[in-house]
């Protein structure tokens, strides 16, 4: 799942090689966890050098040369963000008729290129996002009410441009919904402003948000304020996209490792979403039932995005939270097992960790150590203390791809 190599192939295929040659010019912007991966494909693959090219990613990212880059942040969007964004914008309004903006899109975008809305507020953009990740929203709840605080979001960036826009999309998230993944700057958004209100009542009530967004979105539902461009909306019309990065390829490819390795392979067909702790105990019996009558080692694999209800004060990332959740179980197998759960990026939520693993012994290695029971740690969103006290955290760095999270269960 490299975002370059996925970008170089994507650039030299006859169609979008020939649409990039026949364009009059070509102006590029990438966005996300892998945006500088992104552009160095592009930059050394394209049929044609870029006009002017716009990378929008996370800080320290090794960036190719000639590229105007902004350092945002994530998960919550900085004033970086808000600089990128608007760069982003003008770029596409710059474009014209004839013209081809090409837009790499990966996982993260949605805070690393933020726009707040007239009326709403850098901060009180920040805020919402924080509340609503504290209060476990998935991705789709948070990208409505994301998509209806933007002038970016929802279609906006290509509504922007008088010239053609494509878009090659890595995707982070289940379904692989273009709409959704960093909240479809390009694509027609078939959420609303009722939508968006709904999911703050369902993640803590209106009263928790700031009042500059509950106002505009409540204006919008009321029709005070235009609705983000939906399917048919002719400002749309000459915007195009490809997904050239799945989830389901990041199962594919661990599934013939795992064969090379001698493993029998299961894939578990249903995404692992919903709340994390409780996304594990489901899986560990899905786990039990699918190697019950196979004999030798398997391999079980599965991918998906959980959400945590953040209630402690601990650092636990969510791929954290679901291997300590699911170490409770791991002994109903009556076979030896591991369990890694990680975040491809790399990045399990505000930790420098992709994720943990757990196995079999994992309890008994705890209490050995003298570390409180797993409870305790879940009760306060502490995983990280709990798999750090162990030396089971998994640390890769920042991976420049994003395509989600994969667990890897070992049985036998």
């Amino acid at each position: 799942m490299d975002a370059g190599a996925l970008v170089a192939r994507a650039v030299a295929a006859p169609h979008l090689a020939a649409r990039l040659s026949a364009a009059r010019a070509v102006d590029v912007l990438a966005a996300g966890k892998a945006a500088a991966a992104m552009l160095e494909a592009f930059t050394a693959h394209a049929p044609r050098p870029a006009r002017r090219v716009v990378g929008v990613g996370p800080s320290g990212a090794d960036v190719p040369a000639g590229v105007e880059w902004y350092d945002a942040g994530h998960p919550v969007p900085t004033d970086g963000s808000v600089r990128g964004a608007r760069r982003a914008l003008d770029l596409a309004a710059e474009t014209r008729p004839g013209d081809l903006l090409l837009v790499l899109l990966s996982g993260g975008g949605s805070a690393l290129m933020a726009l707040p809305a007239a009326g709403v507020t850098l901060a009180d953009k920040q805020d919402t996002v924080r509340l609503l990740l504290q209060s476990g929203a998935d991705i789709h709840e948070l990208n409505t009410v994301r998509k209806h605080l933007s002038a970016i979001k929802g279609g906006l960036l290509a509504a922007a441009a008088p010239g053609d826009t494509h878009t090659l999309a890595v995707s982070d998230v289940v379904g692989d919904d273009l709409s959704v993944i960093a909240s479809g700057p390009t694509m027609p958004d078939d959420s609303t402003y009722a939508q968006a209100l709904q999911v703050l009542a369902a993640r803590g009530g209106r009263d928790r948000y700031p009042a500059s967004v509950v106002a505009r979105l409540t204006a919008g539902a009321a029709g005070s304020v235009a609705e983000t461009p939906q399917a048919g909306d002719a400002r749309l019309g000459r915007a195009t996209a490809t997904v050239i990065g799945r989830q389901r390829g990041a199962l594919d490819d661990a599934g013939r490792a795992a064969r090379d390795l001698g493993y029998r392979v299961v894939v578990v067909p249903e995404p692992v979403t919903g709340e994390a702790r409780d996304a594990a105990t489901a899986h560990v019996r899905r786990v039990a039932h699918a190697v019950a009558d196979v004999v030798g080692p398997v391999c079980v694999l599965s991918a998906g995005e959980t959400t945590v209800t953040v209630r402690g004060r601990g650092r636990g990332g969510r791929n954290q939270e679901f291997a300590c959740a699911a170490a409770t179980d791991l002994p109903s197998i009556a076979r030896p097992v591991a369990l890694a759960s990680v975040g491809t990026d790399g990045i399990d939520g505000p930790t420098d960790a992709a994720g943990a693993t757990v196995d079999s012994e994992t309890l008994m290695r705890a209490a050995a150590a003298g570390l409180a029971p797993v409870a305790a740690y879940l009760r306060e969103n502490d995983s990280y203390t709990f798999f750090h006290a162990l030396g089971d955290l998994i640390h890769t760095g920042p991976t420049r791809t994003n395509v989600g999270d994969l667990q890897i269960t070992l049985v036998g």
